[in-house]
């Protein structure tokens, strides 16, 4: 049986890499091949093109770079056409993969999606064309089934694959050690986002906040995808490191962090890591977000918990006397600090339904079998 997964972004990459493995621990047969990762290429998948090539953010940076996208739109369609596959499964990445289901139904090749596209925070209606597109929906957020029913619509919640990747995580009892961060100085941790225009607009702030704050340690949360230089302002800092692949004992020995929009903020709320969201785009871009968003937060943790849970400051709030507001707050007040954590456990709640991937590993199997 041969599966075509196609993942445009850093997380889909790691949540693809493990399903293909729990595919795999169900069925040792099976073959995959794709647009992904390093993630998916160790789990087993001929990675045909790498998701940095990708990932394009904003609707200023995709209009850009629209000629490198069709390109890559138009090889993925010839890729599956050559590969024959019984499945194609498509991670998130709405704008690429949209094209790629329509293209595969019109192929005669059943469609399963893993991990919705978040068509209930802007442009709603979509939901009714992937409900036309695709053969079965795998979504991580609990309210998706919800909203999906209000298009009669029946798809299936899986549990949340961040969750557990977190609960996989084994500690290194000498992070801070290795990373030479000193005990009588708390650590904050600083979560720029995987992706170039992000950390391009974010790195500056968190520049200035470590300037402010000497007294404080910060670990930066690099990724190995980008160039050292977008870190460049915080490269010389006597009171920051920038950490390279150890993003879950960053978070695991800090007190604090500030966060940009996306998984970040959830796999932080999973550390039970008190956490204030920043983020900036540009100009052009969040305009018309502002303008098409249909949802009041933009963190999963409070559109999980349904209420704010973490102050998000936006665009002009993310500036640096805002922000060092929230970090003091979150460093010294406890009272605070157990009002957070207790959201979070709530989160936990609701989010733990055992494992993300092997139900969802189970399920596709099953499908697949149906005559």
């Amino acid at each position: 049986m041969k599966f075509y997964f196609v993942a445009g972004e850093r997380s889909g990459d790691l949540h693809g890499g493990n399903l293909i493995r729990a595919l795999k621990e169900k069925k040792n047969d099976l073959k995959f091949r794709g647009f992904g990762g390093d993630n998916m290429k160790e789990a087993g998948m001929e990675v045909v093109v790498h998701y940095r090539e990708l990932a394009f953010m904003g609707f200023a940076e995709v209009l850009a770079n629209l000629s490198t996208i069709s390109k890559k739109i138009k090889q993925c369609k010839n890729d599956i056409l050559n590969y024959k596959p019984d499945v194609v499964v498509l991670i998130d990445y709405a704008g690429f993969n949209l094209r790629i289901a329509k293209f595969a139904k019109e192929s005669g090749i059943k469609v399963f999606w893993y991990i919705s596209p978040k068509v209930w925070a802007w442009n709603q209606s979509r939901a009714l064309k992937l409900k036309r597109l695709i053969d079965r929906m795998f979504t991580i957020l609990p309210f998706e089934r919800e909203f999906f029913k209000k298009y009669d619509w029946e798809v299936d919640y899986v549990g949340n694959p961040v969750l557990d990747a977190v609960k996989a995580h084994n500690n290194d009892s000498d992070f801070l050690i290795k990373n030479e961060f000193t005990d009588n100085q708390p650590l904050v941790a600083l979560l720029p986002g995987s992706r170039k225009q992000e950390v391009k607009l974010i790195v500056p702030l968190f520049a200035e906040i470590a300037q402010a704050l000497p007294n404080v340690n910060f670990g930066v949360a690099t990724v190995d995808n980008l160039l050292a230089g977008y870190y460049r302002s915080l490269t010389n800092l006597p009171n920051v490191k920038l950490i390279s692949g150890a993003t879950y004992d960053l978070l695991f020995h800090s007190r604090a962090a500030i966060v940009t929009s996306g998984t970040a903020t959830l796999e932080t709320a999973l550390f039970r890591i008190p956490q204030v969201v920043v983020y900036r785009a540009s100009s052009i871009s969040y305009v018309i977000a502002k303008n098409l968003i249909r949802v009041p937060f933009i963190s999963l943790v409070n559109l999980i918990a349904r209420q704010e849970v973490i102050k998000e400051l936006i665009q002009n709030r993310a500036n640096l006397p805002e922000v060092l507001n929230e970090i003091k707050h979150l460093l010294t007040d406890d009272d605070y600090r157990s009002k957070i954590t207790e959201g979070y456990d709530q989160i936990v709640n609701l989010l733990d339904t055992g494992s993300a991937s092997g139900n969802t590993a189970t399920l596709m199997l099953e499908y697949l079998s149906e005559k």
